[in-house]
């Protein structure tokens, strides 16, 4: 569904929306707050059998929008609980971040092959003859499969000749490659925090819009009224995210428009790393000393690591990941200014907030969000006259928003700087790939390798935040990495 602009994209975005809406315009929040369920759900054009049912699923939409957790079934909650909490201008964030609404999730089967229309009833029924535990049967012509002797094998869909059995799996789960999605005492998806590695794919494969992450973009905007210094960085994936005809020099000035004293480039941190990560692999892995190393730029893989894989912890790379890299130089600089990372990743808010590295970030929002802020600002995009440079960054360090970019860049720093140096790379997308490849490097089938790992399939241009299919948004990203007047940085 990536790309498609179906209706659970324009409720979120309606969401976000309406909700810097407040910020910018509200005199009276709480109240403004309560309306907004009747003002986003038309009465006549429900989405839902219940008009009721959809305002409720708004109401908590609204509160995670503005950081704020859901509300308990079974305790009397007001709308705006919390609201003095979240009505400031810095980092405002309650764990988790992930979190399933549950009047809106469909308790949709987890795990279930059934046999459709298309079962012409043939003499063979070779479905029958190969289940292992005669779960089924033939019923007026028909295949049926009894569900309490299905032992989910998959052999029958496999060896009907018509395709006639269907697997039905319930999409947050399929999407989720750490089995963190699991049931209620009513059948509904709830998230095990335990496991969960906050990628957010299931957010985005979730048809009824059910699983949603917390937003910062109320309190962003709170400091940008406050009148501070305000810098933001933007993400390597940016490139094409706010439609083809808007140029990083369009965005750039646009975000100036906003309120944002300056722009980065996070690509700036990210060949910062890449110098980093090749000095490592040569004089670490190459030599021996280390049987293998694995990147560090993506949050969901890093903890995927550490939290199923804790041997190979200390084959992570040290450097600092582009987000936190790039924060680092803008504080160097401007160290009175607030850091915005504006980037493609719901983990990432993750990142900005955990204590055992300080981030030097203060606000984290995704494209989409950022979307949601230029709409209730009344700034199109397409209409902006670029009048900044979107600038700072090399082609390597462009490269690390598609899947095997940050191999790739690390790669080339290797050859130029280290021509003696062999080196071998290997990476993967989607947790369940970067599952077997950490289960390989375990079992000592890629020493010698620099491993790249991204969460989400197709790399960062597919991050739960994005605007536009990966595709084209690949396409983007390549196009803007070959503009960069310098392809690798220069050794420092």
């Amino acid at each position: 569904m990536r790309g498609i602009d179906t209706q659970v994209r324009k409720n979120r975005r309606r969401i976000f929306k309406e909700v810097a809406n407040l910020a910018y315009h509200s005199d009276n929040l709480k109240d403004d707050i309560e309306a907004l369920p009747y003002k986003i759900v038309d009465y006549d054009e429900s989405e839902y059998e219940s008009i009721y049912r959809e305002r409720a699923i708004v109401r908590e939409r609204i509160r995670l929008a503005m950081g704020l957790s859901l509300r308990p079934e079974n305790q009397p909650v007001h709308l705006t609980q919390g609201l003095e909490e979240s009505n400031i201008s810095e980092k405002y964030y309650e764990p988790p971040l992930m979190q399933v609404i549950p009047s809106a999730c469909n308790a949709c089967p987890e795990n279930m092959y059934h046999v459709t229309d298309h079962c012409m009833g043939c003499v063979a029924h070779p479905c029958r003859e190969v289940c292992p535990r005669g779960a089924i049967s033939m019923k007026n012509g028909k295949s049926v499969i009894d569900q309490e002797k299905c032992i989910r094998c998959g052999k029958c869909k496999a060896i009907c000749p018509y395709d006639a059995i269907s697997h039905q799996v319930r999409p947050c789960a399929g999407a989720c490659g750490v089995n963190a999605i699991k049931n209620d005492a009513k059948g509904r998806a709830v998230i095990d925090n335990d496991l969960c590695v906050s990628c957010g794919q299931c957010m985005v494969n979730c048809p009824f819009g059910a699983i949603a992450d917390k937003s910062q973009i109320f309190q962003l905007i709170r400091a940008l009224q406050a009148g501070g210094k305000i810098i933001a960085q933007v993400a390597p994936a940016f490139a094409g995210q706010f439609g083809p005809d808007v140029t990083p020099d369009m965005l750039k000035t646009a975000l100036k428009e906003l309120g944002f004293y300056d722009v980065y480039e996070t690509a700036i941190g990210a060949d910062m790393g890449a110098i980093v990560e090749a000095k490592h692999y040569a004089k670490e892995v190459a030599t021996g000393n280390l049987p293998f190393s694995l990147t560090s730029c993506c949050p969901s893989w890093s903890v995927l690591a550490k939290k199923f894989f804790p041997e190979t912890i200390d084959k992570i790379s040290n450097a600092l990941t582009p987000m936190v890299a790039t924060a680092r130089v803008i504080k160097e600089k401007h160290p009175d200014a607030k850091v915005v990372f504006i980037g493609p990743c719901a983990s990432k808010k993750l990142e900005a907030s955990r204590r055992t590295i300080r981030s030097d970030v203060d606000f984290v929002i995704t494209f989409e969000e950022l979307t949601g802020i230029f709409e209730a600002r009344g700034i199109f995009l397409k209409e902006i006259q670029a009048l900044d440079e979107m600038q700072g960054a090399t082609g390597a360090g462009r490269g690390y928003g598609v899947a095997g970019g940050v191999a790739s860049a690390i790669e080339e720093c290797v050859r130029e700087y280290y021509p003696d140096v062999e080196v071998h790379i290997e990476h993967a997308e989607s947790l369940s790939e970067c599952k077997k490849m950490l289960m390989l490097a375990k079992a000592g089938k890629k020493n010698g390798c620099l491993i790249e790992g991204m969460a989400c399939p197709g790399g960062c241009v597919a991050g739960a935040g994005t605007n536009i299919a990966v595709p084209a948004a690949a396409k983007a990203v390549s196009a803007f990495k070959a503009a960069a007047p310098q392809k690798i940085p220069d050794q420092k």
